[in-house]
């Protein structure tokens, strides 16, 4: 069984930043493709970004791109989301993922944190 944590969220103000950061159990972290996605109230879960077991490749969603990145850290199981310039519409729960396959739908995905809140203010 995998389990994911994710920390780093919390409240900041527009035009601010924030590091997400998701820490695996699975030993075998460094073979998986990593996801986060967000969700925020009354909405669906929205696909943000996307790295490779390697971190040879990353995709990022429009509506980040520029703002935000992906990365990770193999060594530490560990990947991470920088956030800058936040805006108020970032505002929702952000949840890391694992998945054998890759993607960005949520289906996509077979373990799941329990989610971090962030918060901008306008």
């Amino acid at each position: 069984q995998v389990q994911l944590e994710e920390s780093g969220g919390g409240w900041v103000q527009a035009g601010g930043s924030l590091r997400l950061s998701c820490a695996a159990s699975q030993r075998t972290f460094s073979s998986y493709a990593m996801g986060w996605f967000r969700q925020a109230p009354g909405k669906e879960r929205e696909f943000v970004a996307l790295i490779t077991s390697t971190g040879s490749s990353i995709v990022h969603a429009d509506s980040v791109k520029g703002r935000f990145t992906i990365s990770r850290d193999n060594a530490k199981n560990t990947v991470y989301l920088q956030m800058n310039s936040l805006k108020p519409e970032d505002t929702a729960v952000y949840y890391c993922a694992l998945t054998p396959r890759g993607g960005t739908t949520p289906r996509d995905y077979d373990y799941w944190g329990q989610g971090t809140q962030v918060t901008v203010s306008s």
